[in-house]
């Protein structure tokens, strides 16, 4: 089946200290947004790519695709003032009956084998979220102040997430609301169970200087 990712690359930098987008900074020698647009075309010789960014950034993009690329599989377009709108927008590239993975442009470090996965399950069951268990105590704020919950019940979301355009595009016609923190969110709004894969450990999202010098540390031993 055809196959989209939906790259949401809207950051700002503000948690880097950086007038740089963190989807830009440079990771290893290379901008993190490249390494998440290799894995995605790696991973089907047919994906389609289709990378939504803020129009005061558009030329940037534009720069890493034509450096290391080219545009035969990728298209780009505007984000909006939200994920949700800019997921949006990037839907309304999705011309044909399709596996859709929306995945955030700084969670730069996943593997091919996760795209499979999500793939694979998506196509057996309409959707697929990766997930990872929490390592760390939790606890839940109540009325009356906060209390212990099981770790063992507690999974960390990831992306991509991974959806059948024919649930994936209506969902996305549904009026906005503040609780729509991903696409899963979206999905369970219109009324869709949604199914968990296994994540990776390394799939964590850029958002602080710690955390590109943990990727930068992956980076380094795989080459």
């Amino acid at each position: 089946m055809k196959k989209y990712a939906v790259i949401v690359a809207g950051g700002t930098g503000t948690r880097m200290n950086s007038i740089t987008p963190k989807q830009f900074m440079l990771l290893h020698g290379k901008p993190v947004l490249y390494y998440t647009l290799r894995t995605f075309l790696d991973a089907y010789a047919d994906m389609q790519v289709i990378l939504v960014l803020p129009d005061e950034h558009m030329d940037a993009g534009y720069e890493i695709i034509d450096a290391y690329f080219g545009h035969d599989r990728i298209q780009v377009t505007i984000g909006g003032p939200t994920r949700f709108h800019s997921v949006q927008n990037g839907l309304q590239l999705v011309t044909e009956e399709s596996i859709v993975f929306v995945h955030d442009a700084v969670r730069c470090l996943l593997s091919t084998a996760l795209v499979h996965r999500c793939y694979e399950k998506a196509l057996e069951s309409g959707s697929a979220i990766p997930a990872i268990d929490s390592r760390d105590s939790v606890r839940i704020l109540t009325p009356e102040g906060n209390e212990s919950v099981e770790r063992s019940s507690v999974k960390l979301v990831q992306t991509p997430q991974t959806f059948h355009s024919r649930i994936l595009i209506p969902a996305y016609q549904i009026d906005y609301k503040d609780r729509f923190t991903d696409e899963a969110t979206v999905a369970e709004a219109f009324g869709i169970k949604i199914q968990l894969v296994e994540g990776e450990e390394n799939n964590f999202k850029i958002t602080r200087p710690l955390d590109m010098i943990l990727a930068e540390q992956v980076l380094q031993k795989e080459t």
